[in-house]
């Protein structure tokens, strides 16, 4: 019986998705083909998080900010990665950003068109597709956005929470522009919606954790290594104190 109910819970999660989807999409479009609205699309993402987390969980969401976060600040938010519900978990915080995600995204229909319009895509297995994306996202920091992304560059881990090793890449633009790292700790939503197959919908509570903003020192590769240990180690101490509780 509880399985059945898991399954019937997972449909409903998917024709939220789908409805939602469809019901925004031509908002999202107008921010892709009119340039002036490009910087709504952060607030469509977040109306979006709401309205999605609000019906599948009657909005069991509790976000804490360990620092006020400026809504005109450019920062680059940093967050573990164990579930598909990291994206729209982030869409929580209401900011200007643009997500680094994997090109890998573009196939899907129609989503895929519209995530690779409004955000930045990597392959990290080609070195030219991840120039470019350093391209981009400077660009992005340049006209005011701020940039968000799973520095464990995919859902790696075999024992979540726990992390994997961090890739680079944005700490590096986060050296170059001289902009802070804004950790993000994220520490149930492995068991809410777990990276198995097929995907299946759990009831829970959505929590998030929005550490203080780590500042890069210096503009050398050796800052580069220490503010990805320092983001790490924020990350990896907030999501202690839950296995902990």
């Amino acid at each position: 019986m509880k399985n059945l109910l898991i399954r019937i819970y997972s449909i409903y999660a998917y024709a939220i998705f789908l409805m939602l989807f469809l019901l925004l999409m031509p908002f999202f479009l107008l921010v892709i083909f009119v340039k002036p609205l490009e910087k709504c699309a952060g607030f469509f993402n977040h109306i979006w998080a709401r309205l999605f987390f609000f019906l599948m969980f009657l909005n069991r969401t509790k976000v804490k900010y360990h620092s006020k976060i400026d809504p005109k600040g450019r920062y680059i938010f940093c967050a573990n990665h164990t579930s598909y519900l990291d994206i729209p978990t982030v869409g929580l915080i209401r900011h200007n950003y643009k997500f680094i995600g994997k090109s890998s995204l573009k196939k899907k229909p129609i989503w895929g068109f519209m995530y690779s319009r409004l955000h930045i895509l990597v392959n990290r297995e080609n070195m030219r597709s991840r120039y470019q994306s350093w391209i981009e996202a400077a660009e992005a920091i340049s006209k005011g956005f701020s940039i968000v992304f799973f520095p464990e560059g995919g859902i790696y881990t075999k024992n979540p929470p726990q992390m994997t090793a961090f890739k680079e890449g944005s700490f590096r633009i986060a050296v170059n522009e001289q902009i802070p790292i804004v950790p993000i700790a994220i520490p149930f939503n492995h068991l809410i919606m777990p990276d198995n197959s097929p995907l299946t919908m759990h009831p829970g509570l959505i929590r998030m954790d929005v550490l203080e903003p780590i500042w890069p020192k210096g503009t050398d590769d050796e800052s580069i290594k220490k503010l990805k240990a320092e983001t790490k180690l924020a990350i990896e101490e907030a999501l202690a104190h839950y296995e902990n509780r």
